[in-house]
């Protein structure tokens, strides 16, 4: 078996554990791990290693490695970097299966850092190694801690059913003391560090297999194999089991220099934003996020629709709840005559109360009605999930509050949180522990309910069909002419053109167009023409000859490189502008990006990404998700545009990418002139970077 093939049982279920320089002072970081694992109740083989002590809470000392009385199924090494790299090598000869490594000093500082953590992981051998630089593994549902962290020295961690997967070791500290503070569960946490070895995808795959694990949230600083964490997430996905990422490093670092417009759009937050849609996964846009929306999908409830009814017995807090879904998306509508007419029964009026937030503020206090209420909501068939809130009122008897809400739940399988409005941590910690999500913040009411709305079935792989590429295309930037031929070989329709060399020659194709024509330069060496007079629109035949001529001389005075020649192509009338484009990140891989087009493609902001490969359904929702959709259905009585062919073009690209694979560095056509319904599709601009 090889390292890669290798599970991760041994981290969640070790019989034995070997603590390398563990010391007998349970206030020193290599004091406690033995002292947790006691503390946590690890009833297997504990293996204190220290030279200089004799037992260490009451378990034998083992002056080294190679006196262990067998091969520990996981140790933890708390050496400095100096002698840790010779402690994993013992380990890996000892049979030891998985080696955790606390000590820094390695891949983050500097290049000298870089090459001891390629010794170290070449000291592991077949074994697995987490770590350096991580704070550990820990196992709550059996009570297993492979840590150093504080976080641990509490008494009652709630378990629950969410694992978390981070590449920093404090954040398991910081989610799992607010978490207990909070009543949320967690199952599995664990810290990559360096990633000597296991990476935030290995973590990832081994609970979307764990049993016991049901939702899974993830802290990501980066990706070392977007291939490797795509099949990771999709098999989570797979199995039932959300995942929410949380992914730092959001500024726009990825707006490097580029030759395409998709080059500058494509930054690399947007491409990360792609991934995690394409996955299946939940981003959390903000840290708390990152505990907050585990909480609510862990519930396993999920909306049908987007409508939310909202009980409270304090109205502005009700407004509040209201007004932050309806600026995620999220419906509050008018409740249905009937449901209206149960709540006023409830009530003892006789008009049908079908506003919405429902107040009911004068019998707020009675945990009866308050029962009755949210069940009514909640058996509404117009009704998708539903946010009860929990006024001050609540402060003096707290337990009935609870206990209203839970009963109320209980008869429905449908979304049901509940906004603590006073400051009362105590009763977030009590709905929380008794199963229903609770948040003190109105702006998080609305973020994990729309966290659980429907979600669109992922499709199966775009199919590659076979398309001849081109031959003889040199290395760097295409001209246009080879550009459209690429194009043109994988179904992307291209504008009718001649490539000239005089002006005699332009006027002869000019004629041959017919109309208005378009002349542009033809240079492998100038991407963007516009920019240096290479572009000329709109120009009758007579005129085409000595528009060259001008060109010509103008591309000369500017000092540029003699072009390949020129181009004559037919104009584009009547159709909308959208940008096409393909681009190769170098960590991220191809991915593919769709616009508003033309001059203002990089100001207007409208585009969508992804990455490549696409699958059934992706190029649809890529033009779904633009703002000009509504002006390709046809906006207020204009004629609809070929939404079909613009599909076709998005799909046709893709299989371009895939086809050329890492030859393809940039391609684009800007614009795509998107025709009048059932009349296709024509690049007019084409421009394609290839490397070797």
């Amino acid at each position: 078996m090889t390292k890669s093939e290798t599970t991760l049982d041994a981290l969640w279920a070790p019989k034995s554990v070997a603590v390398v320089g563990a010391s007998a002072d349970p206030g020193k970081t290599g004091g406690r791990p033995v002292a947790y694992l006691l503390k946590h109740g690890f009833s297997g083989d504990i293996w204190p290693i220290n030279p200089r002590a004799a037992e260490i809470a009451g378990r034998p000392c083992f002056a080294s490695v190679a006196d262990l009385p067998g091969a520990p199924d996981v140790a933890i090494v708390l050496l400095g970097v100096d002698r840790a790299e010779a402690a994993v090598r013992d380990l890996a000869t000892k049979g030891c299966k998985i080696a955790i490594v606390l000590a820094s000093g390695y891949g983050e500082a500097g290049e000298d850092g870089r090459a001891r953590q390629q010794a170290l992981h070449e000291a592991a051998g077949a074994m697995r190694l987490l770590g350096p630089n991580t704070i550990g593994a820990m196992d709550l549902s059996r009570g297993i801690v492979l840590s150093a962290s504080g976080a641990l020295e509490g008494d009652d961690m709630p378990r629950g059913g969410i694992s978390v997967a981070s590449q920093s070791g404090g954040i398991l500290g910081a989610l799992l003391s607010r978490g207990a503070a909070r009543g949320i569960g967690f199952c599995k946490l664990a810290s990559t560090g360096n990633e000597a070895d296991l990476d935030i995808a290995d973590l990832i795959a081994a609970y979307a297999n764990d049993d016991a694990t049901t939702t899974i949230a993830a802290y990501i600083e980066g990706i070392r194999s977007v291939d490797k964490f795509r099949r990771a997430a999709e098999a989570a996905r797979a199995a039932g089991k959300p995942l929410v990422v949380y992914k730092v490093g959001r500024s726009e670092s990825g707006a490097r220099a580029a030759v395409s417009h998709t080059g500058a759009m494509a930054g690399e937050d947007r491409a990360y934003d792609a991934l995690f849609r394409q996955v299946g996964a939940v981003r959390a846009e903000t840290f708390s996020d990152l505990l907050d929306l585990p909480a609510m999908l862990d519930s396993r409830r999920r909306m049908r629709g987007n409508r939310v009814a909202i009980l409270t017995s304090t109205g502005g807090a009700g407004s509040l709840v209201a007004d932050n879904c309806g600026m995620l998306g999220l419906d509050v509508p008018e409740l249905d005559v009937a449901t209206g007419k149960a709540l006023a029964d409830l009530l003892g009026q006789t008009t049908p109360m079908t506003g919405n937030p429902v107040d009911v503020t004068l019998a707020g206090v009675d945990p009866a009605i308050m029962t009755a209420a949210t069940q009514t909501l909640l058996s509404a068939d117009g009704i998708d999930g539903v946010a009860v809130v929990v006024g001050s009122s609540a402060l003096a008897r707290p337990d009935v509050a609870v206990g209203a809400i839970r009963a109320g739940a209980a008869a429905s399988e449908k979304p049901l949180i509940a906004y603590v409005s006073p400051h009362a941590p105590h009763i977030v910690e009590l709905l929380n522990r008794d199963g229903v999500p609770a948040f003190s913040a109105p702006e998080t009411c609305a973020t994990v309910l729309r966290a659980v709305l429907p979600v669109a079935p992922v499709g199966a792989p775009l199919a590659v069909r076979g398309a001849s590429v081109p031959a003889g295309l040199p290395n760097g930037i295409l001209n246009e002419a080879e550009a459209q031929a690429l194009f043109d070989a994988f179904g992307l329709s291209t504008a009718q053109s001649h490539v000239v060399q005089t002006g005699d020659a332009a006027q002869r194709a000019a004629q041959a167009l017919g109309g208005p024509v378009v002349l542009k330069v033809l240079s492998r060496e100038i991407a963007h023409k516009s920019d240096v007079g290479g572009v000329r629109v709109g120009l009758a035949p007579d005129s085409v000859g000595p528009a060259l001529t001008e060109m010509a001389e103008r591309l000369r005075a500017q000092g540029l490189p003699t072009p390949e020649g020129y181009l004559v192509q037919k104009m584009v009338r009547g159709g909308l502008e959208v940008i096409l484009g393909l681009r190769r990140d170098p960590q991220l891989g191809p991915m593919i990006l769709l616009g508003a087009g033309g001059v203002q493609a990089e100001l207007s902001g409208d585009s969508t990404l992804r990455l490549l490969p696409l699958r059934e359904g992706d190029a649809r929702r890529m033009v779904d998700d633009l703002r000009i959709r509504r002006l390709l259905d046809g906006f207020r009585g204009a004629p609809a545009h070929d939404v079909d062919a613009l599909v076709g073009a998005v799909e046709a690209l893709a299989r371009l990418g895939v086809a050329l694979g890492d030859r393809l560095q940039d391609a684009e056509i800007n614009p795509l002139f998107v025709m009048p319904d059932g009349e296709g599709v024509v690049a007019a601009d084409g421009l394609v970077v290839l490397t070797d």
